[in-house]
């Protein structure tokens, strides 16, 4: 995989796309983990001395323009973390061009939503054509792994325009998750939580084989389900609330699970194993999440919005928890690791 650290970055102009699909809260930003995760790759560019930096991104699913949903607050914010950083609000050619005009040295710029035009998603080689032409870039960076899996104008019809090199956190993703599919550290454990069996399925069908156990907690585990095999390991105590509901895991299968997790040198959690939601119910999570962070010899990757977004608010609480990847893609990580197209990674190798 091409990646910017083969190719000379010198006075040259960057088109970079990141994945700043953040979580907003009246207008304000609840977790600044995808902001942070792009930070490496643009201090390489700078430090690279790349001329103008020019940033494109998304944020939820807007129906055209929406001024909730506009990257503005992204660009406040990473601008307090890394400075020199403007925001273009239209996505126009015109206003594009002359705000690229304007860049220094290093400067970086981010434009608007790439979803207020529907070209992004309908993979629309005039739309992204549009973009470049205002940049005027000599490269293109793909560094948002969150959305390598979608067939969108950023990162598949980019390709037949520009050269594509893989960003710092794209290439730490596609690693570490390639790695533990090809060659684990043994033992190997899957820890898998949640709520619908159809989704987890997948999972435990590609790891059975891989994996020296498979546990399984949440809704999946309260609801009954029935192992195939005796590497899955499902959760048969739970605790419940004043009705009856089983909210999360209980104490021996929680016992149960973190022996395995302390013995294994390779632990991939997805899925909460409880209403984690409410504290009184993220016991298990916590204690998976804390038997993790604190192991200095164990590769230990966390991936799936709810877990990484619970691991996240962990470490804030106690930062000297650490982890080899807590994944930025969602979706993006689990078609990986089902080792499913993915049309944006495919653009970087061709």
């Amino acid at each position: 995989m091409k990646t910017i650290k083969d190719t000379n970055l010198k006075d040259k102009t960057i088109l970079i796309r990141t994945d700043y699909n953040v979580p907003l809260r009246d207008g304000k930003i609840t977790s600044d983990l995808r902001i942070r995760a792009s930070l490496p790759t643009l201090d390489y560019l700078r430090s690279r001395g790349a001329a103008k930096i020019v940033i494109i991104s998304h944020l939820g699913r807007p129906d055209g323009y929406d001024k909730n949903l506009s990257l503005a607050p992204v660009a406040s914010a990473l601008n307090k973390l890394i400075g020199r950083v403007s925001f273009e609000k239209s996505l126009a050619p015109a206003d594009i061009k002359k705000s690229t005009a304007t860049l220094k040295n290093g400067d970086i710029l981010l434009l608007e939503n790439l979803r207020f035009d529907p070209g992004e998603e309908q993979n629309d080689n005039n739309f992204i054509k549009s973009i470049i032409d205002a940049v005027n870039p000599d490269l293109y960076v793909q560094d948002g792994f969150a959305v390598l899996h979608r067939a969108h104008a950023s990162t598949d019809a980019v390709k037949d325009f520009l050269p594509v090199f893989a960003g710092l956190l794209v290439e730490k993703e596609v690693s570490n998750l390639g790695k533990v599919m090809a060659d684990p550290d043994k033992p190997l454990v899957l820890v898998l939580g949640g709520a619908k069996v159809a989704d987890k399925q997948p999972l435990i069908d590609k790891f059975l084989p891989l994996a020296d156990h498979i546990l399984i907690g949440g809704k999946i585990a309260a609801n009954g389900y029935a192992p195939a095999s005796d590497k899955i390991i499902v959760a048969s105590d739970f605790d419940e609330d004043a009705s009856g509901e089983k909210k999360d895991i209980g104490p021996v299968s929680t016992s149960e699970f973190a022996g395995k997790i302390i013995d294994a040198k390779t632990i991939i959690w997805n899925g909460t194993l409880g209403h984690t939601e409410d504290p009184a119910y993220a016991t298990a999570s916590t204690i998976v999440a804390e038997l993790m962070g604190e192991a200095e010899d164990k590769t230990t990757i966390v991936c799936g919005g709810d877990t990484t977004g619970f691991v996240e608010n962990l470490i804030e609480e106690h930062p000297t928890l650490h982890y080899t990847l807590v994944s930025t893609g969602g979706g993006a990580s689990l078609e990986f690791l089902l080792g499913n197209k993915m049309p944006g990674l495919d653009a970087i190798s061709s």
